[in-house]
């Protein structure tokens, strides 16, 4: 049995006493105390050191939006896998607004899902196609694709070593979402992927998100699919109520 996991990405959202605040409100409401479902919480950089503080002690996580392929160096407002070490246990890597607004390709991802586990990191690789590839019939192709060049020369002694995130571009931020149904099957399909290059255990093993105007609205729906393992959590993850009641959902429907 996978154990679910409901990270939120807060984006560039919040300065750093509002993000204080989010995480006091998020744990006077309950975050952390629901055993079966992992908890993550991913602020920007700059409170990444205030929310670790806050959360020191608790069984939920911290993840870092982005890294840098490099553990030091002349990289000027970069921020590398070993600076985030003592901080975090989770990185987003490969989000679509890291690959459609700053260009990252699937070598730069696949150079930084590398640092990440070198330093003892685990990424949360994020894959999805755009709403014009959908319509041309290529998510497959795309999906597939950001999978395998992502994780080329990744080795993996466990599914355990990284979460895999799929979020079609054309439902994140927008209010639409992938239906259940078609979300699971993406998800299958990377899944067989990972079966495909890493082999059927560490496949069964890993855990696969949706992300993509999670809501708690289709929260329940998207968690009964079996595939689906939890979710990236975006907009509502800046709203306490709305990402605790994800997390309540998701361990109802995988309890």
């Amino acid at each position: 049995m996978r154990t679910p996991i409901i990270a939120g990405n807060w984006k560039m959202n919040t300065t750093l006493e509002e993000a204080k605040a989010l995480v006091r409100e998020l744990m006077a409401k309950g975050l952390g105390q629901d055993a079966g479902v992992e908890q993550v919480v991913c602020p920007p950089f700059i409170s990444l050191s205030a929310v670790a503080e806050l959360l020191w002690g608790t069984p939920v996580k911290v993840g870092a939006q982005n890294m840098y392929s490099e553990s030091k160096g002349a990289y000027t407002g970069e921020v590398s896998p070993l600076m985030l070490s003592e901080l975090c246990q989770y990185v987003i890597l490969g989000h679509s607004e890291r690959r459609h607004i700053f260009g990252e390709s699937n070598q730069v991802v696949n150079a930084k899902v590398k640092a990440a586990l070198h330093t003892g990191l685990t990424p949360i690789l994020c894959v999805g196609e755009r709403l014009e590839e959908r319509e041309a019939n290529r998510t497959q192709e795309v999906v597939v694709g950001q999978v395998q060049k992502s994780l080329e020369g990744v080795t993996l002694a466990t599914g355990k070593g990284i979460v895999i995130a799929y979020e079609p571009v054309w439902a994140i931020g927008t209010g639409l979402a992938a239906t259940a149904g078609d979300a699971n099957q993406v998800i299958g399909l990377i899944r067989d992927t990972v079966a495909h290059i890493y082999g059927d255990s560490i496949a069964v093993e890993m855990r696969i998100q949706y992300g993509g105007s999670v809501t708690p609205a289709n929260a329940t729906e998207l968690m009964a699919q079996r595939d689906i393992d939890g979710a990236l959590v975006g907009g509502a993850s800046l709203k306490a109520e709305d990402f605790m009641e994800i997390v309540r959902l998701a361990g109802r429907a995988k309890g």
